[in-house]
């Protein structure tokens, strides 16, 4: 399972020019510290808010990001390259169904962990998150042609249903008050079994283009 610091791989500086071990663990630190402060406060945090949570003075958040925006840019990013990871490290896999189920099992984790979905939106007009998302999708494209060529799945799934219902089991749990930390688990499960060829019905509407 990646862990934590691993979502934030990317430097601000050029490629060819790499932040120093104790800069990047910095960045690590920061990223963290607003990830933690949107999650329980919202976009309505301040750049100051962020500093005194990470312990680090203002000006210091300005040297590691341009804006506000381009922090929660950062750290979208940071999610969407794990995903993208775990996809296309599962591309090759030898049984196409099992790496299918477990990179939605990767995805519902991640989300279950982190949730910040509202961060999406906001960023969405990024260039780096436009570029991972469709790295992302072409990655699950991937897993969704080779399971179809085992029989892993019904036939009628598309790589946009598969990215559409990345986040529905823990979505699903959220409707209630007090959910068990485990519960999504459940859904996921369903998700599997609806995935599978065995006993399925023609889908009433055709798949959806998501971007």
């Amino acid at each position: 399972m990646t862990d934590r610091s691993s979502w934030y791989c990317g430097a601000v500086s050029s490629p060819n020019r790499p932040l120093r071990v104790d800069a990047a663990r910095n960045r690590e630190h920061l990223l963290a510290a607003a990830e933690a402060e949107f999650a329980e406060r919202g976009l309505s945090v301040s750049v100051a808010d962020i500093a005194l949570r990470a312990g680090i003075a203002k000006g210091t958040v300005f040297r590691h990001f341009a804006s506000k925006e381009d922090l929660i840019a950062s750290i979208v990013s940071g999610h969407l390259t794990a995903l993208t990871g775990c996809a296309e490290r599962l591309a090759d896999a030898a049984d196409p169904g099992d790496a299918l189920w477990e990179f939605l099992s990767f995805a519902a984790d991640q989300r279950h962990r982190h949730n910040i979905d509202f961060l999406w939106a906001v960023s969405e007009g990024d260039a780096r998150v436009t570029e991972l998302r469709d790295r992302l999708f072409s990655g699950i494209e991937r897993l969704v042609v080779r399971a179809h060529q085992v029989e892993a799945i019904r036939s009628d799934v598309t790589a946009s249903d598969v990215y559409l219902l990345m986040c529905a089991p823990v979505h699903a749990v959220e409707n209630l008050p007090n959910p068990s930390p485990d519960l999504w688990k459940r859904y996921l499960g369903i998700i599997f079994d609806g995935l599978r060829p065995e006993g399925a019905n023609p889908l009433s509407e055709p798949a959806p283009t998501v971007f």
